[in-house]
Formats: structure tokens, C-alpha cells, sequence
């Protein structure tokens, strides 16, 4: 590769229009560096620029094809989004990403040999090399756009775990790795979890969930299990704190028109009597002009069947409609469509999880005294519980 052609890539790079915000990224920063570098032929602007750009390629992949790629493939841009849609975009557009992939396909042949040509051969042999793939960035483009419902774009294709609050979505970049098959005792409630959630998917009529039951059966955990189970299929988990229910419907409009599916999950609910976020939940589920979108479902975990904290003084209270007040306290869990109780497990059920974990964890223990150390942990941790068996063989790996 000549210094000219150097020139005329950095050039093409200054002049990206659809993939323009790639311009931002750390990778594509430090290439134009290089390109720039060893366009002027100037040795000692080569060297830091070379080791620059490696360091940052070696953070994502050692090939260089492979790591552009992956950032053409993330980049949320207009075309990439009305495509996705269904949305035909103008001659212009699509003609403009044509050949900016097509310029991306040239780029990522640029190898270590283009870039050490002006330097001395004792630093040519120093600096380390990248890879170069042959990859046609077109054709890989053009397949994830026509598996965006199952892939998605932008940030949605690399995660699928996100928290929503003040600062927007944000990925969780390690989302728990809770399985269903961890999820022993329980097979009944998180298969109904699942089926709703396949529903969802399917373009079908899921319900909004309510999980209510005691602390530590695995409601939560059933929540993010399925949707660990069914991640590569086009689901997304978007947790919402209490303090974030207000803004519910920026959200599902923002949603709205992706083409994946979404799980809205809101982690132990439950309110006072006078509680500000009481009502935007409720307008949400039923009777808001904003309603949820098709591609979306609200799964809420709660110690409380009915999530609303009352006093005995407020059922006996002044009001003059007190059965209004009562009612109106109760109907939230009412509007979720389904109703799934999690109990706590009799002893038998509680000795049945230990071993189906103690199995899946590969704790080797014999029965008997797995069981009776599984039941006097119990009683020092509160009770028998999916949580405190999980703990218990945690410990038992640790040798704590």
C-alpha cells in the first residue's frame, strides 16, 4: 500500500456520512492516526501511532477485519434503524452505505507490512503484527439487517441485560448467568414465566406478570433465567427501579418501534398508601394513552400480593368512600394479567433442591450428610428456601 493510498483512506474516514459516529471510537481515532502517519512517511510519527493503534485493536480482537466489523455491525445509525423497520430508505442513503461498506472491506486489508514500510527493519521486527481476515462487509451487513429481530442493532447486538435510570439505558456488561436448569422445585412457575415470554416472541397475546411469593424462591431469578434462556432468539431484560416508574412511557416509546422483544422488569415492588410512583405504574398496565407496545411485557417481583402497604388505621380510616380507597389500593396487582405464587418448600422439597444443585454445582457429598448439614444451615439462615440451598452448596464448594 503506497503513501498515497494512506492518504486517501484517512481522507474517506473524514468523509463517512452513515457511519459517521464510528469517527468517535477509540479504534477508528488511532487508525487515522496511523494512516496519517505513514502517508507523511515521517518514522517517528509511525512508531507511537502504530503502537497506539495496536494497543486499542489488541483490547478488542487481534484481527483487524474482525474488530471493524464489529463496530460497523454495532453502530446504531439511521439507515441501519429504518431498515431494520421495514422502512425503505431514499436512493441516495442506501447508495452512500453500499460504498462506505465497501470502503470498510478495503480498509480492513490494511496490514502491519503497509504501515512498518517506511520504518528500519529492526523496528519493522519489534513492532507486533494484527491479522487480516477476508471478510465482505456488505454481504455481513446486509445478514444482520435481515436478522434484526433476533440480533437487533446498536447497543441492543452486543448486550442483552440493560438498567434504566436517570442516565438512560445502560448495558449490564455482566449480567447474572442464572440458568433454568438451576431453578429446581419451581418447574411449574417458571415454565408459565417461559411460555408468556415465548408468546412475546411468537407475536402472540403475553400477559403481564406478577411474581409474588416469600423472599428467596427464585422470582427474580426465574425472571433473568428466561431471559438468559432466550437471549439469542430476540429478547431483552431491562431492569426499572421504583424511583424510575414515572418515565415508563419515554421508555416503551423508545422501544416501540425495535424489532426485538423486551421484558420490562421491576425487582420487589411494592408501595405505600401514598406513594408518587403508585400511579404511573398503574396508568402504565391499564388506561394510560400510552400504552404498552407490542413488542413489550411488564414482569414485576413482590412479597405483597396486593404491593401496596396498608395500615389497620387506614382500613378503619376517615374517608368517606373507604371501600373506594380499599379498592383503589388493591387493583394495581389486579392489572397484571397473571398472577404467579412462589411459596417456600416443605423440607422434602427444600432436601430435593440441595441435591439437584449440589448435582449441578458437582458438589461431592454423600446424601445423608449433604442433608443433614443442608438442614442445620437452614435453621441458622432463616428458614428453608431456593436461596439458602443455593448458598449451602456455595459454601460447601468453598469449604467455608
Amino acid at each position: 500500500m503506497h503513501a498515497a493510498s494512506c492518504q486517501i483512506y484517512s481522507q474517506k474516514l473524514n468523509g463517512l456520512t452513515i457511519f459517521r459516529s464510528l469517527l468517535k471510537e477509540p479504534l477508528i481515532q488511532h487508525l487515522q492516526s496511523l494512516l496519517k502517519a505513514c502517508g507523511d512517511k515521517d518514522p517517528d510519527a509511525i512508531i507511537p501511532a502504530y503502537g497506539a493503534f495496536a494497543s486499542a485493536l489488541f483490547e478488542r480482537d487481534t484481527d483487524l477485519p474482525r474488530a471493524l466489523l464489529e463496530l460497523v455491525l454495532e453502530d446504531e445509525n439511521y439507515f441501519l434503524v429504518s431498515a431494520a423497520k421495514g422502512t425503505p430508505c431514499p436512493a441516495p442513503v442506501s447508495l452512500a452505505v453500499q460504498k462506505e461498506l465497501e470502503f470498510f472491506t478495503e480498509l480492513a486489508a490494511f496490514s502491519p507490512r503497509n504501515a512498518k514500510a517506511a520504518l528500519s527493519e529492526e523496528m519493522a521486527v519489534f513492532l507486533p503484527d494484527w491479522e487480516n481476515s477476508p471478510l465482505d462487509f456488505y454481504t455481513s451487513y446486509a445478514e444482520r439487517i435481515s436478522h434484526a429481530a433476533e440480533k437487533g442493532y446498536g447497543i441492543f447486538a452486543k448486550y442483552h441485560v440493560f438498567s434504566f435510570g436517570a442516565d438512560g439505558l445502560q448495558p449490564v456488561k455482566h449480567p447474572d448467568p442464572q440458568s433454568l436448569s438451576q431453578l429446581s422445585g419451581y418447574e411449574r412457575e417458571s415454565g408459565i414465566v417461559l411460555r408468556n415470554t415465548e408468546a412475546l416472541l411468537k407475536g402472540g397475546t403475553p400477559s403481564n406478570l406478577l411474581l409474588y411469593g416469600d423472599a428467596g424462591t427464585g422470582k427474580s431469578s426465574t425472571i433473568k433465567a428466561v431471559a438468559n434462556e432466550l437471549k439469542d432468539k430476540g429478547l431483552r431484560l431491562i431492569e426499572v427501579k421504583k424511583s424510575q416508574l414515572f418515565r415508563l412511557p419515554a421508555l416503551l416509546e423508545l422501544l416501540s418501534e425495535n424489532p426485538l422483544k423486551f421484558i420490562i422488569f421491576i425487582d420487589d415492588l411494592s408501595f405505600s398508601s401514598n406513594d408518587e410512583h403508585f400511579a404511573a405504574l398503574k396508568a402504565t398496565l391499564e388506561g394510560s394513552v400510552a400504552v404498552c407496545a407490542k413488542n413489550t411485557v411488564i414482569y414485576a417481583t413482590s412479597n405483597r400480593r396486593h404491593l401496596v402497604k396498608e395500615s389497620m388505621g387506614e382500613r378503619s380510616g376517615d374517608d368517606l368512600h373507604l371501600n373506594d380507597s380499599l379498592q383503589e389500593l388493591m387493583s394495581l396487582s389486579a392489572r397484571f394479567g397473571m398472577t404467579i405464587t412462589f411459596q417456600k418448600p416443605d423440607k422434602e422439597g427444600y432436601l430435593s433442591i440441595v441435591k439437584h444443585l449440589a448435582e449441578e454445582y458437582g458438589l461431592d457429598m454423600p446424601e445423608e450428610e449433604l442433608f443433614i448439614n443442608a438442614e442445620a444451615f437452614a435453621i441458622r439462615q432463616n428458614g428453608r428456601s431456593p436461596r439458602t440451598a443455593k448458598h449451602f452448596v456455595e459454601t460447601q464448594l468453598a469449604k467455608l
